[in-house]
């Protein structure tokens, strides 16, 4: 592997018809996008779209990526008199669920999980980062994973769901929770160990398949890379592109530091600090890192660059995290702006004009 690792940004969308209603018509749009780089996918409900960027070196070419591909998508969208909305959560209430993308994982999932796979539709925003190997995989997790409650609380972008703002600002992460095999991953001694734990959560029948292995940090079962899970898809492409730098400023972080113990944080501790990190988004706190201490989230994201600085340098990546965190300081991030919107008017159609893709 070269010094500076690649990386890719997979994104999930909803898509709605002019009204703002989910639509049913996901399949369709991503049968009838042209492939000649990056992939877009069917998703779980076929009320989702999902693209994937190819592989990437920098920032720029990962954030002009993301705006054509997301520019591509919202084009064979609005030839149907549909729109894709960059959200976490249905904004307005539907009638029914979403009805389940017909292939036979799907339905399978459907049939297994019940109303946790036929309800609480949501979008994220993963990113791979190339990893030597899954060993070494394995003990970057370890080091990284205190700093998931920060990476949620900047992206957060799902204060509303069917029409109630839910008083969090991410409330996917609180229903993605529900998933058996979702959650923060736990500390591993080994590749060994996290085998075996995929293992025992396969038997017992909490993941179909290891395409289920829902943590916050995964190894990748397609692609060397290790895959960061913990955000909502981003309202911009240069949000999704700040998330995905700032992660592999983490992964660079980490295997510098592979010789030194990994932080010993609990499971349920982090747990409890993406729970304060959903909630709150950057308008609260939560537990620093490294003290403990309940640390403003705007302060924690301050931190997490200069922990990252040296490897955010060494990629040529520090100006461009400096000027998106600037922006994202003055309009707020994605929670912020669509309580703002919503505050203006009144009106969930206006936060679905705000978020919708063009």
């Amino acid at each position: 592997m070269d010094q500076t690792p690649t990386f890719g940004v997979e994104e999930e969308f909803l898509l709605v018809d002019e009204r703002g209603r989910l639509s049913d018509r996901g399949p369709e749009v991503v049968d009838a996008v042209e492939r000649p780089e990056g992939d877009v996918q069917r998703e779980l409900a076929r009320s989702q779209v999902e693209l994937a960027t190819s592989v990437c070196h920098g920032a720029a070419e990962l954030a002009d990526q993301l705006a054509h591909f997301r520019s591509r998508l919202a084009g064979e969208a609005a030839k149907r008199r549909l729109r894709l909305v960059a959200t976490g959560t249905p904004l307005l209430a539907e009638e029914h669920p979403p009805a389940i993308t017909p292939t036979p994982r799907y339905r399978r999932m459907g049939e297994h999980f019940g109303l946790i796979a036929r309800t609480g539709t949501t979008c994220g925003c993963h990113v791979h980062v190339r990893i030597p190997d899954r060993s070494t995989g394995v003990r970057v997790s370890n080091h990284v994973r205190p700093w998931l409650p920060v990476l949620l609380a900047l992206t957060a972008n799902s204060p509303i769901d069917s029409g109630e703002d839910t008083r969090y600002s991410s409330w996917r992460h609180v229903l993605w929770s529900r998933w058996p095999s979702a959650g923060p991953p736990p500390l591993f001694a080994s590749l060994d160990e996290y085998e075996s734990r995929v293992a025992a959560m396969l038997e017992s029948g909490a993941m179909l398949d290891r395409g289920m292995i829902y943590w916050d940090i995964r190894l990748s079962e397609k692609r060397p890379t290790l895959e960061f899970r913990i955000s909502d898809v981003a309202a911009t492409a240069r949000e999704a592109a700040l998330l995905a730098v700032l992660t592999r400023g983490l992964v660079l972080t980490g295997l510098s530091e592979l010789e030194y113990p990994p932080p010993p944080v609990p499971g349920e501790v982090l747990r409890a600090n993406l729970w304060r990190a959903a909630r709150d988004g950057l308008d609260g706190s939560a537990l620093h890192p490294e003290t403990g201490r309940l640390t403003p989230a705007p302060a924690l994201v301050t931190q997490l660059v200069e922990r990252v600085r040296h490897a955010l340098a060494e990629t040529g990546d520090l100006g461009f995290v400096t000027e998106s965190l600037a922006w994202v300081r003055e309009n707020g991030n994605g929670a912020q702006r669509q309580r703002r919107a919503y505050a203006r008017t009144g009106s969930l159609t206006d936060v679905v004009d705000l978020l919708s893709l063009r």
